[in-house]
């Protein structure tokens, strides 16, 4: 299927708490965003209206994050580079979060695992891994909450398993954490949760745990286009 510069199609359907139930978002995201920017849409219940949502980028709070990531903190980061100076520091060791199958099992109720502050340590494994490091750092004339970004790309498998994010004072702000299992059946190597932690505030907020659903990542599912339009977005929408 030919789609252009659209690389993927998203679609996230916010079921709580009730003062966010109902909320819709779609984006299509571009592979080259100097040539096309990312479309998005939302739904909101109150106003029973879809609108395009050009500011689902960079910086603007993460929906249903309660202002704890930004929309580049999906996923570790995504979308335009363009705000950034980015430079190869090197490689090093370093204990990272790695073969998170004891977080990922399905014996494990959501209780078990929340924590105020944190994770319940019990369920979590690290190891010594060697990453490459790569540090961005903001342009003059541009804007963004994170001053600095330190990454740390899994050298195995090239995804980010851990960010350091620092504020305009060059102070450590925010920590974010990948935890990685390999799904051998497709085969990838890919997270079973992602934390965002806010130091300064003692907060965090997670994405991803699905110890008590029914089901999990399906990767075999094949959603038509038609899912993913503005219209769909009417279709679906409800109060």
């Amino acid at each position: 299927r030919n789609m252009g510069n659209v690389i993927l199609f998203f679609k996230m359907d916010l079921l709580g708490p009730p003062r966010v139930a109902g909320r819709i978002l779609i984006v299509h995201d571009t592979l080259n965003q100097k040539k096309e920017t990312r479309k998005a849409w939302t739904y909101n219940p109150g106003q029973r209206r879809v609108r395009r949502a050009p500011q689902v980028a960079f910086d603007t709070p993460g929906t249903g994050s309660d202002g704890l990531r930004t929309m580049d903190d999906y996923e570790m980061y995504n979308g335009s580079p363009e705000r950034y100076e980015w430079k190869l520091l090197g490689k090093k060791e370093m204990y990272v979060a790695y073969n998170s199958y004891k977080l990922h099992s399905d014996k494990l109720k959501y209780k078990d695992i929340i924590q105020p502050m944190h994770y319940n340590p019990d369920y979590l494994r690290y190891e010594l891994h060697r990453v490459w490091v790569v540090e961005a750092n903001l342009k003059k004339g541009t804007r963004h909450i994170y001053k600095k970004r330190v990454f740390y790309l899994d050298e195995d498998s090239w995804g980010v398993i851990a960010t350091d994010k620092y504020d305009n004072r060059d102070k450590l702000w925010r920590f974010s954490e990948s935890f990685v299992i390999n799904y051998y059946e497709v085969p990838c190597s890919w997270s079973t949760s992602n934390i965002h932690y806010d130091l300064q505030a003692g907060r965090y907020v997670f994405m991803y745990l699905d110890n008590e659903e029914k089901s999990t990542y399906n990767f075999d599912v094949d959603y038509p286009v038609k899912n993913f339009t503005p219209a769909s977005l009417r279709r679906s929408g409800r109060r």
